[in-house]
């Protein structure tokens, strides 16, 4: 890799000199190899040259939920199939940012955007979402009036919106509601049930009865505080142009996604490319954290092989294994916000799920999508919550003559499927994908990954938790936390609160 490409930069970005406070901490330690914390690792270096900086990772792999395998599969080619995400938004910026500071935007790639869009599961069928519909709002209106997926009095419902005004919703908590009530409110149970809902529970593998609208979905709470509607708010941004690329898409804004030829394991190996061999240990869990009263190194981190100390100590493993790292600090004189820290973070609830991965020949399906996938809403009362179909995003992951479907299983509202072995979750699927788009015989491969307590749930009331571990973590000195757990779930929000809590302990200006 060329780090020469390291200092290039875009926008507000400034050069490899950008300036650093005199005071850099000598060693800073991060407790995590997932994204969160190498992201902070590297943006460390970066803002803190002079720094000594170790990554631990429990695991023999670093990555967390971000991991590619590839399988060269006897008689029919190779198969690059990603764990977790297969790609990122370019907006938020953080991530596109990182691949610029890394020196790979170059090698990006763009989603197959002919085949941009994606459908729902209508009783039993497959059916596209109207074009133009985000999430919540509707950028075509013509399209939400003439879509199946709705009878004529959920369209109804749906074009009333406008004129319920911008009032608080019912059962609010501290000005806080559920995705659900918030969207059975503006717009009626039928466009709830069968298209907000599976589309915004595919996102969060969530129970959108509990999930927090300020959490997830502040933008469009912000739209109605100011436009009194989400229609009304539509209608300004078209004449402010503002929503061209909403026109065009149909549930997701495709174009504005970005891929590695290699899968996103590229992402992570660059990463620990960049941070360096010296400055990561894997296979290293950490037992203890405990404060001392070395003023130069107040932290000591324990190990099997022994301790070491530390300036700085950055938190970046999961919720989890934070909070039980936050228990384990006995000093009396910051047992209090430790304590309240694990209590609130031990608080946040999180799902499971298993992605079902099956490589079949096209010949073996009778009514292959064009679309990137599908969802399905909670009343089909179906096994699966949504199937991807990774090769019509990027062709290259798979030969010609076969198809990489990825099936997500359990989410907060089916965790019992997870009980199955890996081989009744397979053959679960098979079932499902034969109803719905005709798949026969076996498959040429299959994987099943699970992400067991992977994925955080930003449950109603979820940012009055935030501000109570943020404010116990700042009474607790030189100790951080970076975490999903918080405030965004996706690879752009990690990466961004990496980034910032690294020029917050370097004091990069």
């Amino acid at each position: 890799m060329d780090f020469s490409r390291l200092s290039q930069q875009d926008g507000n970005e400034t050069a490899m000199t950008e300036s650093v406070s005199p005071s850099v901490p000598k060693r800073i330690a991060v407790i995590g190899g997932g994204l969160s914390g190498l992201a902070t690792a590297f943006y460390l270096k970066r803002f803190s040259p002079r720094a000594s900086i170790k990554v631990y990772e429990s695991s023999s792999r670093l990555g967390g939920v971000i991991h590619t395998e590839r399988i060269e599969s006897a008689g029919h080619g190779c198969f690059v199939i990603d764990h977790g995400a297969d790609m990122f938004a370019t907006e938020p910026p953080a991530a596109i940012q990182l691949c610029r500071d890394l020196g790979v935007e170059d090698q990006l790639i763009v989603p197959d955007t002919s085949r941009a869009g994606a459908m729902i599961v209508h009783r039993g069928k497959l059916v596209p979402i109207p074009d133009g519909f985000v999430l919540m709002r509707a950028t075509k209106l013509w399209q939400m009036v003439t879509t199946p997926l709705l009878s004529i009095p959920g369209k109804l419902r749906f074009l009333a919106e406008r004129f319920v005004g911008g009032q608080a919703v019912p059962n609010a908590v501290a000005d806080d509601v559920s995705v659900a009530d918030f969207v059975r409110h503006r717009m009626g149970g039928e466009v709830l049930d069968r298209l907000v809902g599976p589309l915004v529970a595919g996102i969060y593998t969530a129970d959108i009865e509990k999930l927090s609208m300020n959490a997830t979905m502040a933008p469009m709470v912000a739209m109605v505080k100011k436009h009194g509607s989400l229609a009304q708010a539509t209608l300004a941004r078209r004449r402010e142009n503002q929503d061209v690329t909403e026109r065009n898409s149909a549930g997701a804004r495709y174009e504005k996604f970005r891929g590695f030829p290699d899968g996103m394991k590229q992402l992570i190996d660059t990463l620990a490319a960049a941070i360096g061999e010296e400055s990561i240990q894997t296979d290293t869990p950490i037992t203890a954290l405990r404060h001392t009263d070395d003023v130069s190194q107040p932290w000591e981190l324990s190990f099997d092989r022994g301790a070491e100390s530390f300036d700085e100590v950055i938190l970046a493993a999961p919720a989890a294994a934070s909070a039980s790292l936050l228990r384990s600090i006995d000093a009396a004189a910051i047992q209090t916000p430790c304590r309240t820290a694990a209590d609130a973070l031990s608080s946040i609830p999180s799902a499971s799920t298993a992605i079902a991965v099956l490589c079949v020949r096209k010949s073996q399906i009778a009514r292959l999508p064009h679309q990137f996938g599908f969802v399905v809403p909670q009343i089909e009362n179906r096994k699966i919550l949504a199937a991807s179909f990774a090769s019509h995003k990027y062709p290259i992951r798979c030969p010609a003559d076969h198809v990489i479907i990825r099936v997500f299983v359990g989410g907060a509202l089916q965790p019992e499927l997870l009980q199955q072995s890996d081989e009744q979750i397979v053959d679960m699927v098979r079932g499902e994908l034969a109803d719905l788009i005709g798949m026969t015989g076996r498959e040429t491969l299959a994987r099943v990954v699970r992400w067991n307590d992977a994925m955080p749930q930003y449950h109603v009331g979820h940012l009055k938790r935030v501000e109570t571990i943020e404010t116990a973590m700042v009474q607790i000195p030189h100790l951080h936390l970076v975490t999903n757990a918080l405030r965004g779930v996706g690879i752009a929000p990690v990466i961004a609160a990496g980034k910032k809590m690294a020029k917050t302990i370097s004091g990069a200006e």
